[in-house]
C-alpha cells in the first residue's frame, strides 16, 4: 500500500468552528489561499457547485423575463460619484486602479463593488419610451470589496462571484411584484436546493442597501451561532433614475422617471451551506446541488478483486445518471477511502465486497446519518433515487430544528445579550429607530438582521419607550 496520509479532521465543530470550518474547506479541496490577502482558488469541487447553482437560478430568472449581459469591470471615477448615497456606502471598499503601465490615468477607475454606476449611463441611453420597460437585465460576475476585517473562505472575500440583477419599471407596484418574485425564488431556491432555511424579512434603515428605499434579506444561523445574510433584493426607487438621468416618456408623451430594483446571490452562499451541514468527519454536500451524488467503492481482496471489480462496474455502468464515482483505486484501503469520501461530503457511498457479489446486492451508506442498508442489485437505482430524496428533505429539516430552537422572544437589552451570548437570536418588538439600534448593539454586540413582513408588533419598543413598529430579528453576525 501507498503511505496514507492523515487527510481527516483533527478538531470538532462543536469545540472550534472557526478551525474545524478552515480544515473542512481546505482539506476537501474545495479551495486555497493564494497570494493575495482575502482571494482564494475556487477548486473544481466548489466551482462546480457554484456552477449548479447558476444553473438553476438563471433558469428561474429567465422565467421571470431576466435576460443575460455583461457589463465592464471598470468604472471611472466621475460615474461612482453620482450616487451619494451610494458611493458613501461603498467607498471604504473601493480598489482603484491609477496607471496604466508607469503612465498615471487621467481619471481613477474604480474596480467594481457592485454595477449600478457602470450600467445605468447605458440604462440612461436604451431608454426613452414606456415601450422600452421593463428592462431586466443580470450579469454573472465577479466583484471586489476590499475593506474587511477578517479573511474566511467564500463567507468573507476581497473578490468573490455573484449575479446582479438590474430592472427597470415604468411603475412602482411592477417593481414591488418583482421584489416579492425575487425574495420569494431566494427564498425557495435556498431551502430546495441548498437544504438552507432562513430568516425573510426587510433589512432596517441603517442595514439597508446603501442607495436603495429599502432592502429585503435572507438570514441564515451559522453553527457558532452568528447570522450571516445572503441573497437579498433592494428596492431602489427613483434614487439612481434621478443620479443617472434615466427617464421615459409615459403613454401620454408625458416624461416620468422609472423604478428600479437590484438583487444578488453569491459565492457566500457556498460556504452557508458547507457550515451548516458539515460535522466532525468533513462536508455533507445534499443531494440536488453535489455535483457527484455517489461513490462505489469496491473492497479488494487478494484472489478476489477480479470479481469483485468486475461486478462494481456493472452497477457503476447502472447508475451513471447519478453522477456516479468509481473508486477502484488500489493503492489506497477501502478504510482510507471511506474516511476521503465522507470529508468530501459525497450523499451516497456504496461499498461492494465479495460476499455482495455472491448475493448480488449492495451496501449503501448516507453521508449525513452514516446508517447502512443492503440492496439488492434489482432495485438499487430505484432505491437510491429515494434514498437522496429522503437525505435532501432530513437535511433540511435538521437544519430547520436548529434554526427554530435558536430563535428566543426577548422583551429587553438583558435578555438579548443573554441570548446572543448563548449563540441564539433574539425576537422582539422594536422601533426601529437608528439610535436605538447603535444603542443596541453597543450593549450586546448583536445588529438587527431583518424585520418580519407581517409581524403582529404591539407595545413599546423592548429596548427603549418608543412605540414598536416591527417584529425583529436580532444577532451577532459576520
Amino acid at each position: 500500500m501507498k503511505k496514507e496520509i492523515q487527510q481527516g479532521i483533527t478538531v470538532k465543530k462543536s469545540e472550534n468552528f472557526s478551525e474545524w470550518y478552515t480544515q473542512t474547506i481546505i482539506k476537501s479541496e474545495l479551495a486555497d489561499y493564494t497570494a493575495v490577502s482575502g482571494s482564494i482558488v475556487y477548486r473544481p469541487r466548489s466551482y462546480s457547485i457554484w456552477e449548479s447553482i447558476q444553473k438553476e437560478v438563471d433558469k428561474r430568472l429567465k422565467k421571470l423575463g431576466v435576460q443575460n449581459a455583461y457589463f465592464p469591470l471598470f468604472i471611472p471615477e466621475k460615474y461612482l460619484m453620482k450616487e451619494e448615497d451610494h458611493v458613501e456606502g461603498f467607498s471604504p471598499e473601493v480598489a482603484w486602479v491609477t496607471h496604466a503601465g508607469n503612465s498615471k490615468l487621467d481619471e481613477r477607475l474604480a474596480i467594481r463593488p457592485t454595477s449600478e454606476t457602470i450600467m445605468y449611463p447605458s440604462y440612461a441611453k436604451w431608454i426613452r419610451s414606456w415601450k422600452d420597460l421593463p428592462l431586466k437585465l443580470n450579469q454573472w460576475n465577479n466583484v471586489v470589496r476590499w475593506e474587511f476585517k477578517h479573511a474566511v473562505p467564500f463567507l468573507r472575500g476581497r473578490e468573490f462571484l455573484w449575479n446582479e440583477g438590474h430592472t427597470v419599471f415604468a411603475k412602482r407596484k411592477e417593481a414591488e411584484k418583482e421584489m416579492k418574485d425575487i425574495i420569494k425564488l431566494w427564498d425557495s431556491f435556498c431551502s430546495d436546493y441548498l437544504a438552507l432555511p432562513s430568516l425573510v424579512g426587510q433589512k432596517s434603515e441603517k442595514e439597508k442597501f446603501a442607495g436603495a428605499e429599502y432592502t429585503w434579506s435572507t438570514e441564515f444561523l451559522m453553527p457558532n451561532g452568528k447570522a450571516i445574510q445572503g441573497p437579498d433584493a433592494h428596492f431602489d426607487g427613483k434614487n439612481f433614475a434621478k443620479a443617472f438621468d434615466i427617464n421615459f416618456l409615459d403613454e401620454n408623451g408625458d416624461k416620468q422617471l422609472p423604478y428600479q430594483n437590484t438583487w444578488a446571490i453569491s459565492t457566500r452562499m457556498l460556504g452557508v451551506m458547507f457550515a451548516v451541514h458539515g460535522d466532525d468527519k468533513g462536508l455533507v454536500i445534499p443531494p440536488k446541488i453535489a455535483t457527484e451524488k455517489i461513490v462505489i467503492v469496491p473492497i479488494l481482496f487478494k484472489n478476489k478483486s477480479e470479481d469483485v471489480l468486475k461486478f462494481s462496474k456493472e452497477i457503476f455502468k447502472k447508475l451513471r445518471k447519478f453522477s456516479a464515482v468509481f473508486d477502484d483505486r488500489t493503492e489506497y484501503s477501502a478504510g482510507w477511502k471511506f474516511n476521503e469520501w465522507e470529508l468530501k461530503g459525497i450523499p451516497i457511498r456504496i461499498e461492494i465486497g465479495p460476499r455482495d457479489v455472491e448475493k448480488k446486492q449492495v451496501v449503501l451508506v448516507r453521508r449525513d446519518t452514516g446508517e447502512k442498508e443492503f440492496v439488492n442489485i434489482s432495485k438499487v437505482s430505484e432505491r437510491v433515487t429515494q434514498l437522496l430524496d429522503r437525505i435532501q428533505s432530513d437535511m433540511f429539516e435538521r437544519a430547520r430544528k436548529l434554526l427554530d430552537n435558536s430563535i428566543v422572544s426577548v422583551s429587553n437589552i438583558s435578555d438579548l445579550k443573554r441570548e446572543v451570548d448563548s449563540k441564539k437570536f433574539g425576537k422582539a418588538n422594536w422601533c426601529g429607530n437608528p439610535s436605538c439600534e447603535e444603542n443596541i448593539k453597543g450593549e450586546t454586540g448583536a445588529k438587527s438582521l431583518n424585520s418580519e413582513f407581517d409581524g403582529k408588533v404591539t407595545g413599546k419598543c423592548f429596548a427603549c419607550e418608543l412605540e414598536s413598529k416591527f417584529v425583529t430579528y436580532f444577532g451577532k453576525s459576520y
